[in-house]
């Protein structure tokens, strides 16, 4: 009798340790089955959230069926359940293991702001301002506030940040975004400047990241920027004013129109070049690298003038007659009392 009990008992346990057994592995095997989602599924791990806190949050958004087998696994695997805060993209077919594997190396959703070469400094503001994703703590501050925050209470902002992509993740702020733009214009206008040309007319490199703003406002014919600066740098060491347009706009403000009078022209402003000499006081946009190094390694020629074609190319001429030719050429469909990007001129 006894020893048929004793078998009964183990009998008993087997089926229950198989059952066990079957259980667990069902269990398992839930973690490592794909989810379906009906699109890619943005879920924050908040800052301060245990483990066992974003496996519920995961079971209460749907993302997965049952939170008891994920922090089982959590408690059985401590090394694996330890997660970063931030923003994840859950897509389709990812298992809860997956998920939780995402957690573990802080693979966030990351989303990206971008400027754009020849912005003014405003628009890339803006363009701060207006994304859904960033941290906003400039909506106030002016831009010499701004730029003390930055650490750089002395400098005008205009021209200071380099036009690019940039990615950020769900911590970044707008000020994070700028410090970033700021670095990067200040490594990248060093490095070219260490690597300019001989007889510039710059007394140092933040003249030449003035010069290249204008070059980058004068044209998009990327294989015309080193010819621009050439005329430019040479009206510089002869002592004749650079004239040209995109200053003026930019001293115009608000006030432009699309159109500049000849009225324009004769108004007095530290932008105007048609009525200083040398360069304006400050970059006039924010300038690519290929502008920057435009500004620094002009090529070499004899031009002296160039006006726009109207298809975003130019015409060069070496004299005053052959380039007041090529103006009533491309600029003959124009009112006689407007201008638009003639490019330097005698008048």
């Amino acid at each position: 009798m006894i020893r048929k009990l004793i078998v009964m008992m183990l009998l008993l346990g087997l089926i229950g340790g198989g059952a066990a057994g079957v259980w667990l592995w069902r269990g398992y095997q839930s973690l490592q089955s794909p989810l379906s989602f009906e699109g890619p599924v943005l879920f924050s791990v908040e800052r301060g959230q245990s483990f066992t806190q974003v496996a519920g949050r995961l079971k209460d958004a749907g993302v997965i069926d049952n939170a008891f087998w994920l922090r089982l696994w959590g408690r059985l695997n401590p090394g694996q359940s330890v997660i970063r805060a931030g923003d994840y993209e859950l897509r389709d077919g990812m298992t809860a293991l997956g998920i939780l594997e995402a957690f573990r190396k802080g693979d966030v959703k990351t989303w990206s702001v971008q400027f754009i070469e020849g912005w003014r400094f405003r628009e890339m503001r803006q363009a701060l301002a207006d994304h859904p994703r960033l941290d906003h703590t400039l909506s106030e501050p002016s831009d010499k506030a701004l730029m003390a925050a930055l650490g750089f209470p002395d400098q005008h902002p205009e021209g200071r940040f380099f036009p690019d992509t940039y990615q950020f993740s769900s911590s970044a702020t707008d000020l994070d975004i700028l410090r970033r733009a700021h670095q990067r214009m200040s490594d990248i206008l060093a490095e070219a400047w260490k690597n300019r040309a001989d007889g510039l007319p710059y007394d140092d490199a933040y003249e030449a990241l003035i010069m290249a703003s204008i070059i980058e406002k004068e044209t998009g014919v990327a294989g015309e920027r080193h010819r621009i600066a050439g005329v430019f740098v040479r009206r510089l060491n002869r002592g004749m004013r650079l004239q040209t347009d995109p200053t003026v706009i930019y001293g115009m403000g608000e006030s432009y129109d699309g159109n500049i009078t000849r009225a324009d022209l004769q108004r007095h402003s530290p932008y105007n070049t048609y009525r200083i000499d040398g360069l304006p006081p400050t970059p006039i946009a924010m300038p690519g690298e290929k502008a920057i190094q435009a500004a620094l390694n002009p090529a070499e020629g004899t031009a002296l003038y160039f006006v726009a074609r109207g298809d975003g190319s130019h015409v060069f001429s070496d004299t005053l007659e052959a380039h007041n030719r090529a103006v009533r050429e491309y600029q003959l469909q124009r009112r006689s009392d407007y201008r638009s990007s003639p490019g330097p001129t005698e008048e």
